[in-house]
């Protein structure tokens, strides 16, 4: 029953869905430096979730059914290598279009992280198994802790949610047995600091 759950909330918070709730969090600060008109900030959701999410899952029956990987668990670090590759180009992709548009400079900062962690995390994925889960809420709240940092936008409570929800995910992934605490520590880390980083510079 424990994994069961665990599994469920892994699923729910998926690394890929991540860029996009990152997003609609960065939104619902409604702050001064991610200011949109609805309109725009549907567009700009709807290519996030389309590169980051819809587009990179497409392909995973592919790989499954070429042998690529077992499953969509991924498993093994070097069965994670060509999806997070092929991932990579749909974050390439995605980011195009949003630099077609007048946006905000934090929002394509906030993404080119998301990118810069992926890449990081697919040249870690040859010799490790890092946590991708951990990644991915780790961008989020590094994104937030640049949002306080660097324009004084009060993130405070966003943060706490956040920090939370990676204690849980960091949980389930022990409790699936899908990673070791090394690995989980390492993700957040790693998803945290490239995406404060990029966001900062």
């Amino acid at each position: 029953m424990q994994k069961k759950i665990a599994s469920i909330i892994s699923t729910l918070l998926h690394p890929m869905l991540m860029p996009t709730i990152g997003l609609l969090i960065i939104f619902s600060t409604q702050s001064h430096i991610t200011f949109l008109p609805f309109e725009y900030r549907r567009l700009v959701t709807i290519i996030v979730l389309i590169s980051t999410c819809i587009l990179p899952l497409s392909v995973i029956p592919i790989f499954i059914q070429t042998k690529i990987i077992k499953s969509i668990h991924m498993d093994s670090s070097k069965e994670r290598i060509l999806p997070l590759l092929v991932t990579g180009l749909f974050f390439i992709l995605g980011y195009y279009f949003l630099k077609k548009f007048q946006l905000p400079t934090f929002i394509p900062l906030f993404f080119l992280g998301t990118l810069v962690a992926l890449i990081i995390s697919l040249a870690i994925s040859f010799f490790w198994k890092i946590s991708i889960h951990m990644v991915g809420i780790g961008g989020v709240i590094g994104a937030l802790i640049a949002m306080y940092i660097k324009y004084g936008v009060n993130t405070n409570m966003w943060l706490l949610i956040c920090i939370g929800i990676a204690g849980l995910v960091g949980t389930c992934r022990l409790t699936l047995n899908a990673h070791n605490p090394y690995q989980i520590y390492a993700g957040l880390f790693l998803g945290t600091t490239a995406i404060c980083c990029v966001v900062m510079l």
